[in-house]
């Protein structure tokens, strides 16, 4: 099989996860595209792996070392990521990316995020 064949298919996965994350705002959805761009690079590692294999006269499948490596990082990555999503929906009752934000902003500000209460709070008075 031809290097172009994995190396296409490495590319549009790639660009499908870049997609995915910058066009998403459910954070679970974020989550899987970094996974599935993660899993573009495994390939991409594993087809130059083996085509480098072919030429050398030493196969040291470094390639595929490295991709191991990879997919123990990002289980590792995706269980975290999992347990701060699922702990911000308690919080939150959203997994909204820009919802998120938006209150994270409001509340850092001080006297904008306070503004309201404060108004609230002198007309009831």
């Amino acid at each position: 099989m031809h290097l172009a064949y994995p190396a296409v298919l490495s590319a549009l996965l790639f660009c499908t996860g870049v997609y995915g994350v910058l066009a998403r705002r459910n954070a679970i959805l974020v989550l899987m595209s970094v996974e599935l761009m993660l899993n573009a690079v495994n390939l991409n590692l594993v087809a130059f792996d083996v085509w480098l294999s072919r030429t050398a006269e030493e196969t040291l499948h470094s390639g595929q070392a490295l991709t191991l490596f990879t997919i123990a990082i990002a289980a590792a990555e995706i269980g975290i990521g999992l347990a701060i999503v699922l702990a911000v929906y308690r919080n939150r009752g959203t997994s909204d990316i820009d919802k998120l934000r938006d209150t994270a902003e409001g509340r850092g500000s001080g006297t904008d995020g306070d503004a309201p209460a404060a108004e609230k709070a002198e007309a009831t008075a």
